[in-house]
């Protein structure tokens, strides 16, 4: 499953997928981090699409076009506020990752990126979600065929050995 996994340094906004998954908050808006370079780099289209849908729960995910993005599609991933890890959190969290895999499986989507959902303004510890992540979309691909390729495109040098470190520790 490790081969299918990759980890890239950069911006999201960028990548040419299937799908890019978007940090979304549970009204869908355009915000901060993640989610406002996405919101800008699609352009006003993005906006009013989420708008349409209204709503997403924590844990839960939604799937719009990625208009002028160069990815197909966005999937808009509700993560949750870090609350001291005694709320939940992390089950919410892996409930975003599923949420996610199963929409690109149900539309086909061979290829998908994930950005460190949660650990921006929502304040969840890197390492732990980290940890959250890598261990729910790997025992996801050890189950199933599609998406084929996942890439947890991170920003920054700490961020990017913290998803390297978790890997190398699962591979």
């Amino acid at each position: 499953m490790i081969d299918r996994v990759e980890i890239h340094n950069g911006d999201i906004t960028k990548l040419a997928l299937d799908a890019i998954v978007n940090a979304a908050n549970e009204g869908l808006a355009p915000g901060g981090g993640v989610c406002g370079a996405i919101h800008r780099a699609a352009g006003p289209e993005l906006a009013a699409a989420c708008a349409r849908i209204g709503h997403c729960p924590t844990g839960g995910a939604r799937l719009t076009p990625g208009f002028a993005l160069p990815a197909r599609h966005v999937i808009h991933a509700v993560g949750p506020v870090w609350q001291g890890g005694t709320e939940g959190e992390r089950e919410q969290l892996a409930s975003a990752y599923l949420s996610s895999l199963d929409l690109a499986q149900r539309h086909g989507l061979k290829a998908i990126a994930f950005p460190a959902i949660s650990t921006g303004i929502y304040g969840y510890p890197l390492k732990e979600a980290t940890a959250v992540a890598l261990d729910t979309v790997l025992q996801w691909l050890e189950k199933e065929a599609v998406p084929e390729r996942v890439v947890f495109c991170v920003f920054g040098d700490a961020a990017e050995r913290a998803y390297r470190e978790a890997l190398a520790k699962r591979a």
